[in-house]
């Protein structure tokens, strides 16, 4: 099977489609409900994101959003995972469905990442980590050994969590934060070291 559906015509869809050509997919299509758009990185636009339960081949869900991300995943078969060629994994790491690692993404030993995760540019995981469902952890970021990061959360781009930290479910933690104890309580973390504000 040679032929990849993305679903969300975004940036972040473009980031998969050159993932996807690097891991020789040739039939790229997308899947975006604006009907104003008609091609993504230079591939075409084939339908709405419903479109996607009837069609036939491999499948990524390309939306940045992690609660709309699960419910489409969820319905979907064929779901795969991409990682870049350029990213560095150990071979005592486990990766979900669904889940994407780009291009100078580092992730260590023994470190599980759930499905529909995201391992952006340049971010590390280190060793011994489990990274929940639905997890992004955005360009540059920096996560410790012995975490443990809940379902949905967001670590924000150039954040640095220390080692033997837990993050709940459902948290949201600021560009360039730093997390040094124990995040209990879902809501937004900004500064260094955080603090919750909503």
């Amino acid at each position: 099977m040679n032929r990849l559906i993305i679903i969300g015509a975004s940036g972040h869809g473009k980031v998969v489609a050159d993932i996807a050509i690097k891991k020789g997919y040739t039939d790229i299509v997308f899947l975006d409900d604006d009907a104003s758009l008609k091609e993504c990185a230079g591939y075409p636009i084939v339908g709405k994101t419903t479109d996607a339960k009837d069609m036939f081949g491999d499948k990524i869900v390309a939306i940045g959003n992690a609660d709309i991300r699960c419910e489409f995943q969820n319905q979907l078969d064929n779901i795969i995972s991409l990682i870049h060629p350029a990213a560095v994994i150990s071979r005592r790491v486990h990766i979900g469905k669904g889940t994407v690692v780009m291009a100078g993404a580092i992730i260590n030993s023994d470190t599980l990442i759930g499905d529909g995760c995201i391992i952006n540019t340049g971010a590390t995981v280190d060793h011994d980590c489990m990274i929940h469902n639905y997890v992004h952890v955005s360009v540059g970021a920096h996560v410790a050994g012995t975490c443990e990061i809940g379902n949905r959360t967001w670590v924000g781009a150039g954040s640095v969590i220390s080692n033997n930290v837990n993050i709940c479910n459902d948290c949201m933690i600021g560009a360039g934060a730093v997390v040094v104890s124990d995040l209990v309580k879902s809501g937004t973390y900004i500064g260094v070291p955080v603090k919750r504000v909503r």
